[in-house]
């Protein structure tokens, strides 16, 4: 495959109608907002979502272990192997190099979500021996092992001020037995839900990153693909079907290693009004590709 010859620069721009995009759980769930009350979607939020789109998109091609489109981060609800943490998955793909100096080389070959977004492999390793005791190694077997990726995703703002709707909930189960049979405290509860609000976040993919990675134009093309789709087959009982949409995705490719502009200048090209209309300034020589959400 061919390395990422030409940077590329993308935005995503989504409405979300009477869901809540990010819950925040030190907040009591409530969507995330700054201080001057603007939604907002982490980067990490955003990156979930990508990497759930990918994993569904190597399942649907046939789940080819060696077709390098594996996904390492997988959530607990959407994994497709048996493996119970990172650690399990880095020892399953990767054996006994794990580790080694070929650690870098094999993940990026192996996992897509690797070789684009990075990966930090910060593993416990074996308990150096009491005195007296025999040890089975030279010390700590720990790694600390980090990959630079070649993408990266800020997090999501919306556009105006957002409200936010609380609504108070009861269940008609108790969770627990309770002495006197009467209703449980833990059939009360709150959920919280934005009412309306279009958000937009950015992203861009380094080629000299991605020659250390192995990040091709094919990998490019396989988040540019799922990029329209964010939020199919999310949906919960807090993001209910069709709350969440994709508006518009506006893609610039640039015509060398190193940016025609910084990207920083490409994204103030953007302009994003409250109804979700764009805006594009012309920059010259950089002509941006406007997809529409599915």
């Amino acid at each position: 495959m061919t390395m990422l010859q030409n940077k590329i620069d993308f935005a995503v721009v989504l409405r979300v109608k009477r869901a809540n995009p990010n819950g925040d759980p030190l907040n009591g769930n409530r969507p995330r907002t700054d201080y001057d009350n603007y939604g907002e979607m982490t980067d990490v939020c955003n990156k979930r979502k990508i990497r759930d789109r990918l994993l569904e998109r190597w399942v649907a091609a046939g789940k080819k272990e060696d077709d390098g489109n594996e996904i390492f981060v997988q959530s607990d609800d959407r994994k497709e192997d048996e493996c119970k943490s990172l650690r399990a998955r880095a020892e399953a793909g990767l054996g006994n190099k794990l580790g080694s100096t070929q650690t870098v080389e094999l993940a990026c070959k192996k996992w897509l979500d690797v070789r684009a977004f990075g990966q930090l492999f910060a593993l416990k390793g074996g308990k150096k021996a009491r005195k007296g005791e025999e040890s089975e190694g030279e010390g700590d077997t720990g790694i600390s092992i980090g990959i630079r990726g070649p993408v990266t995703v800020q997090s999501g703002f919306s556009v105006a001020p957002v409200d936010i709707a609380s609504t108070q909930i009861t269940k008609s189960v108790s969770g627990e037995d309770t002495k006197d049979g009467k209703r449980s405290s833990d059939t009360m509860g709150t959920k919280h839900r934005v009412e309306n609000g279009v958000y937009v976040f950015f992203g861009s993919m380094n080629p000299q990153l991605a020659q250390k990675t192995g990040f091709s134009d094919v990998d490019a093309e396989a988040i540019k693909q799922v990029l329209p789709r964010l939020f199919e087959n999310d949906e919960s009982s807090a993001r209910p079907a069709g709350s969440m949409e994709v508006l518009k995705v506006i893609w610039w490719r640039h015509n060398c290693k190193a940016g025609q502009y910084s990207s920083a200048k490409v994204h103030r090209t953007l302009a994003v009004g409250p109804d979700g209309s764009i805006d594009l300034s012309s920059l010259n020589g950089l002509t941006p590709e406007v997809i529409d959400g599915f």
